[in-house]
């Protein structure tokens, strides 16, 4: 059995165990402010491992995922919410 944990944006202490893709998707976001325009310094990482995976998100929804398979990560953003003056 693998333990989640939490660990600070843009920190430089990660998580061991962490597949090297893994860590360049963490990078990725971290390092373009255009995925993630309103991050702050309060913001954490959540690590939990699903079937011995790990599963990646930051607090505003941004979620990486692993695929062993592939050895691969996927970045999903949050959904952006729109404004319509016609949504009723």
């Amino acid at each position: 059995m693998q333990l989640g944990t939490r660990w600070p944006y843009r920190s430089t202490e990660r998580p061991t165990g962490l597949p090297d893709v893994v860590l360049m998707a963490v990078d990725a976001v971290e390092t373009d402010e255009e995925l993630v325009p309103d991050a702050t310094g309060e913001w954490r990482w959540t690590l939990t491992w699903l079937e011995g995976r790990p599963v990646i998100e930051l607090d505003d929804g941004t979620v990486i995922r692993y695929n062993a398979e592939d050895d691969a990560a996927t970045i999903t953003l949050p959904a952006a919410a729109i404004d319509d003056e016609d949504d009723w």
